[in-house]
This record gives C-alpha cells, structure tokens and sequence, in this order.
C-alpha cells in the first residue's frame, strides 16, 4: 500500500477509534473530575476528545474527496488534519496523565483509558503520511444571501456554546479545554474554514456584528449561575479596556505601561460621585452623569500627561507612562486625610459603593426576563456588554477615519508621516486622550461592579488582572490594531490565572513560554492585523 493511501487509511480509522473511545470507561473512580467511569456515555475531558475525534473524521472525509465534505478543507486537508489529530492525542494523553497524577498512580487508568492513549495516535501517524498541501484557498462562489446569513448565525451560536463550555469549567478540565480550543482554531485556520467566515462576516457586516451582540446577551440567559455571571463582567470590562489600550498601542503605535491608571482614575470619578458613603463630595449624580465625569476626568488626565511627554518616543515614552502609572497608585494611597487631603481613602478605598439604578431599574437586585431570573451580575454583564458595544463601534468608527489611517501612517513610520505633513504631536495626543477616555468609561461601571474601589489593581503588574503588563500582553497577544484581538486576548488572560489555580506557581513561566511560542508562530497575534498584512505583502511583492 502506498504511504498516502495507508495515511488515509489509518487518518480515518484512528479518528473513528479515537471518538468510540470516549465511551468507554477511563478510569475506576469518580474523584477524578468528570466522572470518567461511564461506559456508553462521554464525560468531563473525554467530551473534549470526542470533539477532537470528530473534527478529525471531518477532515479525513475531505481529505478522501467524499462530495459534500470538501467544504471542510477549502485550502487542504493535510495540515488542518494534523492539527486536529494532535489535538486529540494531546487532549487524550493530558487525561491519562492527569488521572494518574491526581489518584496516584498509572494503575488508576482502567484499559479503557489506554485504548483511547493508543487510538488517539493512529491518526497522528497516518496524518504525518500524508503529503504536503500544494494547493491556495479554493475560490468559494457566493451562496445566497439568507445560506450566507444562516452560516453567520450558526457560528455565533457555536462561539456561545464553546464560550458557556468554556467557562464552566474547573482545573483540569478547563486545562484540556485550552488544549481543544488551540488545536481546533488553528486546524480551522489551516483548513480555511476560518477565512471563509472571515470573508462572510465582511460581506455581511451588519449582520454579523448583531449576530455576535445577540449571541452575546443570550450568555445570562443560558443558565450559568452568578458567579459564571461576575467573571463575564470582568472580563468584559478587561476586554473594553483593553480595546481602549488598542487604540493607543495599536493604531497609534505607543508603547504606553501605566495605561491602567486611567480605569483607575475613572472608578475613583465614578466612586466620588455615585453616592458612595465613604466619598468625600458627599453627593450623587445619575449613572448616565458619573459614566461622562468619569470619562472626562480620565480623558484630561491623559491630555495632562501627554502634552509634555508624548514628545518622546519609544522607549522614553514607555519609561515615561509607566511612571505615571506608579504616581497615579502612590497618589491615591496618600490621599487619605494623614499623608494628603482625605480624597481617596488612602489604602482603604472608597468603600459601599451603591448599586446602580437607571430609570427605575436596579441593578444589584433580582428580575425575571423571558422567564429567567437574572441576578446582579448578569445585569452588570448586560450593562457592561452595551458599554463594550459602543467602545467597539468608536474604535470601528476611528479606525476607519482619515485620523485613524494617520495614526496607522505614524505607527509604521513617524518620520514619513510627518515628512507627509501629519501633525504627528496632535495625533498621538488625540490618541493617548480617546484611549484614556475608554478607559475611564469602563472604570465608572467597575466601581458599582466591585462595591469599592482600591489601589491595588492599579499597578504595573500584579497576580490578577487588569494590570498594564496584562493589559497590553492582551492587545499583543489577540493582535494589535483589531477589534477582536484584543476581546479574545483579555478574555484568555483574564480566565487562565483564575481557572488553573493548580498551576498558580508555574503560571508566569508557562505565560512565558506561550508568549514565545506566539511570537514564533503567530507574530501578529491571534488576530492578524488585515491592512497590516497587506501592507507587508505589498512591500515583499515590491522587493
């Protein structure tokens, strides 16, 4: 038998193999999490190897040429299938392993657990007997509108479901997750699946981004309980931040490190003026109000700061900010009536911060919607989701602007644009002021979201986000200049620390390691840069 055809061969029987396995038994015990002991029925990370298995079977069928599933791998099948049977031996042998880390022993992996050890590498072996892709991206005629928009929605139903799965998991299960997740989205990419939702979603924007917001309010209304709900709010107030920090670092290309100290600036704007008990104005103003003051607070703070240093550059710059960033948390901690006037409260904070409540509807209390009860953070969610929405409309808005291509002029080359007659000083200061703004904005809802507000999130680098260092490891990490980098960068970061707390002493190297490992193989970040993209291939072409 020829090796290609032995690779399909085995590439398909190990897929089939590798998704039966996950319904048998795997070990004996029901301590390990997921009860792994269920004959006929998948459980905790034998779930993730179904998956695996099956988005293998998919891309051997494409690979087979089968008519009606060369849709699946538009750009080749050899690479994606790889992907996708490393992902499964992956995942499989991280449960084999963890099974016998966590009870103690190999002996705790009943023979069902080996079979799928073994199954899982069939087709990894078959995969790498495959040829090389030799061919580019299909050309995919348009499908009528309603197919286009139907493929839309089902993808922003499947990126809830993997969201809701996602973050209802625990340790080692949300570890196999990640395994998944990585291997699947970048076997999609190489099968090209994800450039034909890409060119979808640019066909159909409109539709798409209601699509992606109506997937996004279903989240409080799939049952997931409040403290589900908590961590979908701070992750969407990360993400909005972040998405500010974007236009900043991004667009304009600044490296700024103390970029945190202006959500700190607007919670405090928000907590001095909300009503707080603590608060030393002693007065309240509606939330529509606070979110302006804080906004306009953290926008002249970044007009302040801006205006004398953003004459430098590079690394200056980044000196520069990060010191504010220090002066901003030593301020407010001396601001407590001993050191300082009595502002801020010092290290204490602001604390008993009220709830919010806007015409007529409270916040921080029980409603039932559409038969639902939504708690105090599934409103806050749905709160902040707004607030993201229209961060990510002004970031669309001005990226697309003339000053928004002048800052892209000055991020590739300063000295160009300014050659080109952009005022490139006025630019970067509109820059750093915008994204201040964003920041703020999103502070004035994290304040009520928190009850107080404290100096200790407000520091360069800290155990939880959001801090500088992760704000901008967020940006890199999903891709600068884009919108959904950054959402998928924060949401990453701000989940991993707090779901693998049994990894607590190894996170800062393995966050290491993964930062290299991207820059080795993603450079641009999770989320290329398009205009980015073209404008490099434009210059090699012209090489």
């Amino acid at each position: 038998m020829r090796p290609v055809s032995l690779g399909r061969a085995l590439t398909a029987l190990g897929s089939v193999l590798t998704s039966g396995s996950a319904f048998v038994a795997w070990t004996w015990t029901r301590e390990f999490p997921g009860d792994l002991t269920v004959d006929g029925w998948p459980g905790g990370l034998q779930v993730l190897t179904l998956v695996s298995g099956l988005l293998t079977v998919l891309g051997a069928l494409g690979a087979y040429g089968i008519r009606g599933f060369r849709w699946a791998v538009p750009a080749g099948a050899t690479a994606a299938l790889r992907l996708f049977a490393l992902g499964g031996l992956a995942v499989t042998w991280f449960t084999v392993g963890a099974i016998s880390w966590t009870l103690g022993g190999a002996v705790n992996v009943v023979p069902g657990g080996w079979f799928a050890a073994v199954a899982s590498a069939v087709p990894v072996v078959g995969a790498f007997l495959l040829p090389p892709d030799r061919r580019q991206l299909d050309t995919w005629r348009q499908l009528p509108s309603w197919v286009e928009l139907l493929l839309i929605v089902a993808a922003a139903g499947v990126g809830l479901l993997v969201f809701t799965y996602g973050i209802g998991t625990e340790g080692e299960l949300f570890a196999g997750f990640l395994i998944t997740a990585g291997f699947a989205a970048a076997g999609l990419a190489r099968a090209g699946l994800l450039a034909r939702l890409t060119g979808l979603t640019a066909r159909h924007r409109t539709a798409a981004a209601g699509a992606a917001l109506v997937a996004a309010v279903a989240f409080p209304f799939t049952g997931s309980d409040e403290t589900y709900m908590s961590v979908g709010v701070n992750i969407l107030i990360f993400a909005t931040v972040a998405l500010g920090l974007n236009v900043v670092v991004g667009l304009a290309g600044l490296l700024d490190l103390g970029y945190v100290a202006f959500l700190g600036v607007g919670a405090y704007t928000a907590a001095l003026v909300s009503g707080a008990s603590a608060s030393a104005l002693g007065f309240q103003l509606p939330f529509w109000a606070a979110v302006l003051a804080g906004g306009f607070v953290s926008m002249l703070f970044g007009l302040l700061i801006g205006a004398p240093t953003l004459r430098v550059r590079g690394d200056y710059l980044a000196i520069v900010t990060l010191g504010f960033g220090e002066i901003f948390r030593i301020a407010v901690n001396n601001l407590d009536g001993v050191s300082g006037p009595d502002i801020t409260g010092g290290p204490g904070g602001i604390p008993n911060i009220p709830d919010l409540s806007l015409f007529g509807f409270d916040f921080g209390a029980s409603h039932v919607v559409a038969g639902v009860e939504l708690g105090r953070f599934a409103n806050y969610f749905l709160l902040m989701l707004l607030v993201t929405a229209l961060v990510v409309v002004v970031f669309q808005r001005v990226g697309e602007s003339r000053t928004g291509r002048a800052w892209i002029a000055i991020r590739e080359d300063e000295t160009a644009a300014t050659a080109m007659g952009i005022n490139s000083f006025k630019l970067k200061l509109v820059a750093f002021a915008l994204g201040a703004a964003l920041a703020g904005v999103a502070g004035t809802v994290q304040a009520h979201v928190s009850y107080a507000v404290v100096p200790d999130p407000y520091q360069f680098a800290g155990a939880v986000p959001p801090n500088s260092a992760f704000l901008l490891a967020a940006v890199v990490l999903g891709g600068t200049g884009t919108v959904a980098g950054p959402l998928i960068g924060a949401a990453l970061l701000y989940l991993i620390p707090m779901k693998l707390q049994f990894m607590q002493d190894y996170q800062l190297m393995a966050f290491g390691i993964a930062l290299i490992l991207l820059m080795r193989f993603r450079p641009d970040g999770l989320v290329a840069d398009r205009r980015k993209r073209m404008n490099h291939d434009a210059a090699g072409a012209h090489a």
